[in-house]
Order: structure tokens, then sequence, then C-alpha cells
């Protein structure tokens, strides 16, 4: 593969998917610099995965996995280094491609932030309409796992979304 017909691709990936990167970067990414870090290493995972698609699944899907696997290869380097860093961050562009606020949203994301790694993985996925088999080839897990996990996920949020709307009201 030439390089400007890789480069040609990943623009495309990029520019079509960008939403669902950016989805898991804010489901796992607790601020600002720590969201930039993270959608960089994935940029260079997606970027480096080009030659290697074989087609073999949907590209967002693809996405997804290389999304996933980034991201848990980062957090891990990150707790390693246990850094706690939260500080003010000039807009990038990240933060110029994610929507107006939202506080019913910005709840939702923070409910996802508390849940574990694979439950949060489940629920991006879920919340982009992939079936029960599609997560399971993306997570490796079994499809029964993937509805014992969702059934038990969306038990939580419905409670909290409870707790939520009381203190709303």
């Amino acid at each position: 593969m030439t390089l400007a017909a890789q480069k040609e691709i990943f623009e495309n990936w990029l520019s079509n998917h960008k939403g669902l990167l950016f989805k898991v970067v804010r489901a796992y990414a607790f601020n600002a610099d720590d969201q930039d870090d993270l959608f960089q290493d994935i940029c260079i995972q997606v970027w480096a995965s080009v030659p290697n698609f074989k087609k073999q699944s949907a590209i967002s899907t693809w996405l997804y996995r290389i999304a996933l696997n980034t991201t848990f290869k980062w957090i891990r380097k990150e707790k390693k280094f246990n850094k706690q860093k939260d500080q003010e961050h000039p807009g990038h562009i990240l933060h110029d491609a994610m929507t107006e606020s939202d506080d019913r949203l910005d709840w939702l994301y923070s409910e996802i932030k508390k849940l574990d790694e694979v439950d949060r993985s489940i629920t991006l996925l879920m919340l982009d309409g992939y079936s029960y088999k599609e997560m399971s080839e993306m997570l490796g897990i079994t499809t029964s796992n993937i509805g014992v996990k969702i059934n038990r996920i969306k038990k939580h949020l419905i409670t909290q979304s409870e707790h939520y709307e009381k203190q709303a009201s």
C-alpha cells in the first residue's frame, strides 16, 4: 500500500468515524489532557492498522476494536505511572468536535465512567447499536455473558437515573 493510499484511507476513516472514537475517549479519559493523549494514541494505532485491514469486518467494528485495545493499554500505562492531572486546557480538535454540553449526556458519561472497563465498553457498543454477537467478537467474551452484563448495566443505570431525576426536580 502506498503512503498516499494509506493517508487517504486514514483521513476517510477519521472523517466518517471520529464520533465513535470520541465516545471511547470520553468514556475512559477524565480530563482534557488525558482525552487529547488518548485520542492521539488511538489515531496513531488507526494509522498503523490501515494496511492490516482485511475487510473481514465493518470499518466501525475494526475501529472500535483498535480504540478499545489502545484505551486498555493506555489505562494500564497511566495506572503504572499513577499520574494525577486535572488542569485547564485550551480547546483542541477533540473538544471542538464535541457537541454542546447537555446535562443529561454529561450525567450519562459520568455514570459510564464509574463502570469497570468491560462494562464501559459494552455500554458504548450497546449505545451504538451493536449486536451481542458483534460485541462478543470485539471484546472476546461469550454472547450470553454480554446479555447478563447488559441487563445488570441497564438496571444499574435505571436506578441511578431515578436518583438523578429526584435531585433534578
